[in-house]
């Protein structure tokens, strides 16, 4: 009830610790009205300043000035209602009003004006400095587009009062500037204490961090761009008072081709089209959308579903239509009312921008959307032939010499093959070579997909074709390759078969595979130096190796080739012990592989048998035997003429130089791998892993700016591949890079994006509870407590279900609970810690919850004062009990730390109660106990002995054993090389001591 003075007045308070928003706009309002009721112009001017503030923060700028001009004539008649920082208040907020009145295109400029001049007459008879005159001048001017270098040199040029703004947001103001005559580096430069973080206010860094993102995509800082685009966008999403800003990361995202974030940012701010208490704010938040809406439609997106204003459903189309309308009208109102065409020719200028970058740049982030918006269309790497007959000649050149650009030739084939109306050019042979052809592709692209049965029945039709077309070698390969499948098959594909091997890899398998190679053995007899069947078969393969390398080489070494690939996956299923008849069998067919295609002059083939080697010898941690094998696969590739074939070779050394400790030659090998896949067409080939590769490599090599740009590349890969579990794998671990690399906004914003829909619930749970788990460790380290909280409560919920779940549950509502506590919500906090000791009682972790009852002592009395002592000292006794419970000769548990926490803690709360005589003996049981931790307990000991000094001192009154408590403790952490720690207690000590003294 607000029926007394200081109901009004403490409710006043309790909002004023409320988040800017509409919750507290409304209080704050509310409020002004209830102080009114009182005879009592301190607590309305009390309850104004609040509802201007709210009005401010919140993008009210129409109702702002009605408010500032209540407290004016509050101030003529009532001065002394204001405190001394009331009466400031008053002086700083006419800054507020000029800007507020810029913001609304109704409001007569001359009015502008006038309260500018007002200003200047309140600062001069208060004797106050004129910069923030100046300041306001400049602005008006920046807004008008008249005067601008006049008005900035007497702004600039005079010296900051206290009536300045921060020096954050001038900082902004002076780089603007500079944006705004075309030099983006210098712009940076002056940014630079503000993006750094150095300098900052309620409204820095983030405001500087929008308006930085395309200076800094302009001249090719693309990963500081993705960072503040990261951190920058998080403290202003939803925010009212921030439209502007949330219009620039808009732009920025369509900028940067990165539309399907842009369209998650305006399904995220839908409120804010309803907002319109700033209108040059709503047009700067209108123009962002539109350049982003445009770009989408520019793209043929028009269809795509967008979030716009509430009420109804929307596409680009649509809401493009709406917003052009009203930013169009809002531009033309404020230059009728500025009489000139600057605020229109502001807008026209990022209308008319383009995408800065030819690919979109990785954010890291997940993003929801699907459709034609999500990934742009690449581009064809290379000119398919348009005629029929040249197509099929020039893939079956391509497949001939193993090139994997022939793909999009065979996908284009087989989409003319399968056209109503085809008709077969008898040139290119019979169709039903050419069906056998196609089906063999089908497969191919089955088993890429890990459609493990399905491709080997598609083989296995293809051998089919094949032997009805006549072509004994090439049905023959089939067969062969359809059953070297069986061992890898992992699916049960979409034809409802249990999951699981096809059938086991037993004799019957060799056996069968065994036969083939007898049958191929025969069919090379007969035409070891013949082409294979007349008019169809492609004959010799082009000059690209020894003259004996023919086509009837090439299968022959394929079915070598198979059943070397049977046998690998065989012994690989044994690691890490291999069965000796498993690796017997490996290492006589990889050995006959390597022979026969020494022997008949097919270097690649060699290759192919040195690089099994060496991919069996890496997964056996023989790195030095693997590094050998393969860098000779290389050299036999190289030999061959196909160094296509050599990419997946490099990406297996490369993981073997990181295992050696040598990640600048593993990186070097991934970005070659890397670019000969994208020059030879590879569509196959594993970039987002090779892409993960690179940002561990970049991570060992100090590289992070690419560590994260890799990690970030492998994740939108995996998302285009539809591997949603590898995609939140990689952003966690860009996430970890991000945090141990003291840009942990970074990494909540990546995580955000991970856990911040209803996908998530498709992701592994273990995974997504890991990635849970470091977001909310991480919203605690940036004070985010509440929200820290709550995705630790989420996790508990989670874990609470899982059979083995009882010890995690422990952590996480231990957690949980300490995150309460830091948020205030005690109730919610006491609840999480009883859940965290019942979880124990279930599945003990005494280290993690003895800490929780330490921290919470302390929590409790920091909180709460010394009253809560009490409860503090019943937390501690619950530490006491997780002790003694444990074993002595645990030898995973700490005991000296534990005891020496214990006793540490209950000291400084005995304290803090001023219970001193109880206090004392605490801390030198504290000290006793870190000694027994030897070398590792040393700073802690100081730390006790600092305590101890402090309460001899201060509580009992007994400085001079207090100093001399210090004096030893000073010279043994000499002894023991802990410098800094000897400071401390000399510092200490000098101070007690000169307290004695005086």
């Amino acid at each position: 009830m607000l029926d007394t003075p200081q109901a009004v007045l403490d409710a006043l308070r309790e909002n004023d610790g409320r988040p800017h928003g509409l919750h507290r706009t409304v209080t704050a309002e509310e409020l002004a009205e209830a102080a009114e009721a009182f005879d009592d112009p301190a607590l309305l001017v009390t309850a104004l300043l609040e509802l201007m503030a709210a009005y401010e923060f919140t993008g009210e700028h129409r109702k702002s000035p009605v408010v500032f001009a209540r407290l004016l004539k509050l101030h003529e008649t009532t001065p002394d209602a204001f405190s001394e920082w009331e009466a400031h208040q008053v002086d700083w907020r006419f800054k507020w009003v000029t800007t507020s009145l810029l913001q609304v295109p109704d409001m007569p400029l001359a009015t502008v004006h006038g309260w500018v001049d007002r200003m200047r007459e309140r600062y001069e008879d208060a004797g106050h400095g004129l910069q923030p005159v100046a300041a306001m001048r400049y602005h008006l001017a920046r807004h008008t587009g008249t005067g601008i270098p006049d008005a900035y040199d007497l702004w600039a040029t005079r010296t900051r009062t206290r009536l300045s703004d921060c020096e954050a947001c001038e900082t902004r103001h002076h780089a603007l500037h500079q944006v705004f005559a075309g030099d983006d580096a210098g712009a940076l430069d002056t940014w630079r204490p503000v993006l750094d973080g150095a300098v900052s206010c309620s409204d820095e860094p983030q405001m500087s961090q929008a308006h930085a993102l395309l200076p800094l995509l302009r001249l090719g800082r693309a990963d500081e761009a993705r960072s503040h685009h990261l951190t920058g966008y998080r403290q202003v999403r939803g925010r009212t008072g921030m439209q502007e800003e949330v219009g620039l990361h808009l732009e920025f995202c369509a900028l940067s081709r990165n539309a399907a974030r842009g369209v998650e940012i305006l399904a995220e701010n839908r409120p804010l089209f309803q907002a319109t208490g700033a209108p040059l704010a709503r047009l700067g938040f209108l123009t962002g959308t539109e350049v982003l809406l445009a770009l989408l439609a520019e793209e043929g997106h028009t269809e795509t579903p967008v979030g716009g204003p509430p009420g109804r459903n929307w596409t680009a189309g649509e809401l493009l239509a709406e917003v052009r309308e009203e930013a169009d009208r809002l531009a033309a109102a404020f230059d009728t009312r500025n009489g000139t065409p600057a605020v229109g020719e502001a807008r026209g200028l990022r209308l008319d921008r383009r995408p800065l970058l030819d690919e979109p740049l990785p954010l890291g982030l997940r993003t929801a959307l699907t459709g034609p918006a999500a990934v742009p269309a690449p581009a064809p790497a290379r000119e398919i032939p348009q005629d029929l007959t040249e197509l099929v000649r020039e893939a079956r050149r391509m497949a001939a010499l193993g090139h994997p650009g022939d793909t999009p030739l065979w996908d284009r084939v087989a989409e003319l093959a399968e056209a109503d109306g085809y008709a077969h050019d008898t040139s290119l042979g019979t169709e039903a070579r050419l069906r056998a052809e196609l089906a063999e592709q089908r497969a191919h692209a089955l088993y890429a997909e890990d459609r493990d049965r399905a491709a080997r029945t598609a083989m296995e039709e293809t051998a089919e074709l094949y032997e009805a077309a006549g072509m004994a070698w090439h049905a023959l390969v089939a067969r062969t390759r359809a059953l070297s499948w069986d061992v890898v098959i992992t699916d049960g594909d979409q034809a409802g078969e249990d999951s699981g091997d096809a059938r086991s890899a037993g004799p019957e398998l060799w056996d069968a595979l065994d036969a083939l190679q007898r049958e191929a053995d025969q069919l090379l007899e007969k035409r070891i130096a013949a082409h294979d069947e007349t008019g169809a078969d492609p004959g010799p393969l082009p000059a690209a190796g020894p003259a004996e390398g023919s086509a009837t080489a090439e299968k022959y070494l394929t079915v070598l080739h198979c059943r070397v690939f049977a046998a690998y996956h065989v012994a690989l299923a044994g690691t890490p012990e291999i069965p000796a008849p498993d690796r017997e069998r490996f290492d006589a067919l990889r050995a006959t592989l390597e022979s026969e295609a020494g022997r008949l002059g097919v270097p690649h083939q060699r290759g192919a048998a040195r690089m099994f080697a060496g991919d069996v010898a890496a997964r056996l941690g023989d790195h030095a035997l693997a590094e050998r094998e393969l860098r000779a696969a290389l050299k036999e590739i190289e030999a061959s003429g196909r160094p296509w074939r050599g990419t997946r070779v490099r990406a297996l050394l490369a993981q073997v130089l990181l295992c050696l400790d040598r990640p600048e030659e593993a990186a070097e090998l991934l970005h070659q791998a890397l670019a000969e896949a994208v020059r030879y067409e590879d569509t196959l080939f594993p970039m987002a892993p090779t892409y993960l590769l690179l940002g561990h490599a970049g991570t060992h090599t100090g590289d992070v700016t690419g560590a994260v740009r890799h990690f970030s590349e492998a994740a939108t890969r995996f998302d285009r591949e539809g591997e949603p579990n590898d995609a939140a794998d990689a952003r966690l671990q860009l996430a970890d890079l991000l945090a141990r690399t003291g840009r942990q906004a970074d990494a909540v914003a990546v995580l955000e994006s991970v856990v911040g829909d209803e996908s998530a619930a498709t992701l592994d749970e273990r995974l997504l509870a890991q990635t849970r788990l470091t977001l909310a460790r991480g919203l605690r380290a940036l004070d985010e407590h509440l929200p820290a909280a709550e995705e630790f409560l989420r996790l508990a919920d989670t874990v609470a279900g899982w059979e083995d779940g009882a010890q995690t549950l422990t952590l996480v509502a231990a957690e949980a609970a300490t995150s309460l506590a830091l948020a205030g919500r005690w109730e919610a906090a006491r609840t999480a810690y009883d859940r965290a000791f019942a979880a124990h009682a279930e599945a003990p972790n005494p280290p993690m919850l003895l800490e929780t009852a330490c921290e919470f002592a302390r929590l409790t009395v920091d909180a709460h004062g010394a009253e809560a002592a009490e409860e503090a000292l019943r937390r501690l006794a619950d530490a006491d009990a997780l002790y003694t419970a444990v074993p002595e000769d645990d030898e995973d548990f700490v005991h000296w730390f534990a005891r020496g926490s214990i006793h540490y803690r209950r000291a400084r709360v005995l304290a803090q109660a001023d219970r001193f005589a109880e206090a004392l003996p605490e801390a030198e049981a504290a000290v006793a106990a870190f000694a027994d931790g030897g070398p590792d307990g040393e700073e802690r000991r100081a730390e006790a002995v600092r305590i101890a000094a402090l309460v001899e001192s201060h509580g009992l009154g007994r400085t001079q054993a207090a100093v001399a408590r210090l004096d030893e403790a000073a010279a043994r952490c000499e002894r023991a090389g802990l410098s800094e720690a000897a400071q401390i207690l000399t510092s200490v000590r000098d101070d007690l001591a000169a307290g004695a003294t005086d």
